[in-house]
């Protein structure tokens, strides 16, 4: 399942056709209701703000590399909130 407001890319008779190909359900929150989806409305202001505002990209495969590299730091190397401010590594051990 896909959970996404209706912004127009997501609202394309090609999203559809494709999700209907796989066998993905589309779900849609409401109007005005972004805290429905707040987990992506997270990650989208984080990844403005620590990755597209911050570098100027020549090209695509460039905005891939530093998307990358700034995943892995995102997920790996930074405390997270939810396990008492420590990094995975630590949180395991």
């Amino acid at each position: 399942m896909l959970r996404m407001d209706k912004g127009p890319e997501f609202i394309s008779l090609a999203l559809a056709e494709w999700a209907k190909k796989h066998v993905v359900k589309l779900a849609f929150i409401q109007p005005g209701k972004p805290k429905k989806n707040v987990f992506i409305e997270r990650f989208n202001r984080t990844y403005r703000t620590e990755i597209l505002n911050s570098y100027l990209f020549r090209t695509l495969n460039e905005v891939w590399e530093i998307t990358d590299k700034g995943l892995s730091e995102y997920n790996c190397e930074r405390p997270h909130e939810s396990r008492n401010n420590m990094i995975p590594e630590e949180y395991r051990q």
